[in-house]
């Protein structure tokens, strides 16, 4: 008999959204003000600052925005948890009946799709509903906190290492090495999001690096355009 374990990724849905988008953010939004700041500039010192701003206000924007964000999706499924609690204190019946009407929409025969809202319902009635009539479950459950300390933290490393370059590349090349360490650092997110999504690495790679491209090519015209404006 096989027992191997089957390798699923939906569980890790919650946390690999707002780390990925966090580390992506990290590195573009960083990156491309460094660049701005750069073409702008032949001095390190602005350069420098503004990536690590860069780096602790998108930190705690991420931060913030996400546990609002999530925390607005928790409160609605908790309502919708409310309601459907009070609907079976009400009117068991005809919430058996709906749950028996969901199992025989998937398939079931009428006296399966019964049977089994029946043996579900004297299990945990509200979970049965939860999961089969309004789409909650553990796995996909909005968790706020962790969202917010997933999306700060990833932002962090994701912002570290243009703020890396700004201190140690040289001045002359900085634009340039930004630039192409940005897309280094992008390709590396991409693939680690890819795998531990389960999804293709080289279309992840591609479309990441695309976009910031188109990012950073626009903040480097800004930066150029202020210098100019600016002699």
């Amino acid at each position: 008999m096989n027992t191997q374990t089957e390798n699923h990724f939906i569980n890790r849905s919650g946390w690999l959204r707002a780390a990925v988008l966090g580390a992506n953010d990290g590195i573009l939004s960083t990156t491309s003000l460094a660049i701005g700041i750069a073409a702008a500039s032949d001095s390190r010192n602005p350069i420098v600052l503004a990536a690590l701003a860069g780096v602790v206000a998108g930190a705690l924007s991420m931060a913030a925005g996400e546990y609002v964000s999530v925390s607005s999706q928790s409160d609605v499924e908790t309502s919708d948890l409310e309601r459907e609690k009070k609907e079976l204190l009400e009117m068991p019946e005809a919430e058996l009946t709906e749950l028996t009407g969901i199992y025989i929409a998937r398939g079931l025969t009428s006296k399966l799709a019964r049977e089994v809202a029946e043996q579900l319902t004297a299990h945990n009635a509200l979970e049965a509903h939860a999961r089969d009539e309004l789409g909650i479950n553990e796995i996909t459950q909005a968790k706020p906190f962790q969202a917010a300390m997933a999306s700060a933290s990833a932002f962090i490393a994701g912002g570290v290492l243009p703020l890396l370059v700004a201190i140690f590349a040289p001045i002359k090349y900085m634009v340039v090495l930004q630039y192409c360490f940005a897309i280094v650092f992008l390709a590396v997110s991409g693939t680690l999001a890819a795998s531990a999504g389960g999804s293709g690495i080289v279309k992840s790679i591609l479309r990441i690096c695309l976009w910031g491209t188109v990012a950073m090519c626009a903040s480097a015209l800004v930066g150029y355009l202020f210098g100019v404006q600016a002699s």
